[in-house]
């Protein structure tokens, strides 16, 4: 069940609410009363409570449920709080200022409800790694299975849409969303981004300077989750607390390691940094020290490992992105880290 419940007598309100509903493609149902209100409520995705309605709907403790908030028209006083806490809504969204986060958040119920898509970190062991070259090619083969993306969270990277060959096409990069203040549409953000076919991706515009913001990262994050079945974010060296947290949400985090001396070096100090082990796992590129070796100094399982691929440079410089075939070194290592992760997490069809 896709429409939203709207619970109000108030019509200028309801005017107001149908008017939004209507710019997000979305049809609700409305109840007038708290009986029609409590028939729905177990079962609406979203539900919209009118200022009017809030107490009176408060005061029969209806089931606790997520995704209820209260609605109100201007200044809200301190009792629509109360009312709000006992009603157990989540928020209280004043009109006209939150009409731009109801409209998104209404616009996400269009969408075919599906499960959180899988966040795939992958950060480089030391530098000149290629762990870029290879979350980029996570996100091309995982676009052959679902809708994937890889966002770039190193400003100082090559640019993940020049590695995809995206570069040239329209749409929304970071200088655009870093300044965002209100909740991301899974739908919006899809649409909005760099694409080619089921692949996207987010990063800045080519010479732009910028840092995140954690605000905008996280919203990022969450609405391309909800619209996408695989998330692949580019994670660069540099320790801080936005990039900890952005390796503490993904579902499966890989360092991409160099086996030398120094290169293992490097990377037991990058593992070490991560306080859950469990969720890290290595790709190694290249030869040199041996996998088992690797793994035994970062205490990090090897998840795939892979030669130097032939014509790499010339592939990217073609836009074509750094997988041409499949049987290439750098597709069959692609293919079995998505293959071990579709054990966690299975792509609805």
């Amino acid at each position: 069940m896709t429409a939203p419940l709207f619970v109000t007598r108030d019509h200028s309100l309801l005017d107001q609410l149908l008017r939004l509903a209507a710019a997000a493609g979305i049809t609700p149902d409305v109840a007038p009363d708290t009986g029609a209100a409590l028939r729905l409520w177990p079962v609406a995705p979203l539900v919209l409570v009118g200022a009017d309605a809030a107490a009176e709907l408060a005061a029969i403790s209806p089931a606790r449920r997520p995704g209820v908030h209260v609605v109100a028209w201007g200044q809200v006083p301190d009792e629509m709080f109360r009312a709000t806490v006992a009603l157990g809504g989540e928020s209280v969204a004043q009109l006209p200022s939150s009409e731009a986060w109801l409209v998104e958040a209404l616009t996400d119920l269009g969408d075919p409800q599906r499960a959180a898509g899988t966040v795939i970190g992958v950060t480089g062991g030391s530098g000149g790694a290629g762990a870029t070259t290879f979350a980029c090619a996570l996100g091309q083969l995982a676009s052959r299975r679902g809708r994937a993306v890889v966002i770039d969270a190193d400003p100082l990277g090559p640019g993940v849409d020049r590695v995809l060959g995206l570069e040239d096409r329209d749409g929304v990069r970071w200088d655009g969303l870093c300044h965002t203040t209100g909740r991301l549409s899974a739908r919006s953000l899809r649409e909005a981004m760099p694409r080619r076919e089921d692949l996207a991706a987010l990063t800045w515009r080519a010479g732009a300077t910028g840092t995140l913001q954690a605000f905008a990262v996280r919203e990022v994050l969450s609405a391309a989750q909800r619209g996408h079945d695989f998330v692949v974010v580019d994670l660069p060296r540099s320790s801080d607390p936005l990039v900890d947290e952005l390796a503490a949400r993904c579902d499966r985090l890989l360092v991409v390691v160099v086996p030398t001396v120094a290169g293992v070096a490097s990377a037991v100090r990058i593992c070490a940094r991560h306080p859950d082990p469990s969720r890290v796992r290595l790709v190694v590129r290249g030869g040199g020290v041996e996998s088992p070796a690797i793994a035994r100094a970062t205490r990090v399982p090897v998840l795939a490992t892979m030669s130097d691929q032939r014509g790499l440079a010339e592939s990217i410089d073609l836009g074509l992105g750094p997988v041409r075939s499949r049987r290439g070194a750098l597709g069959r290592a692609a293919d079995d880290v998505l293959d071990q992760l579709a054990l966690l997490h299975p792509v609805a069809a």
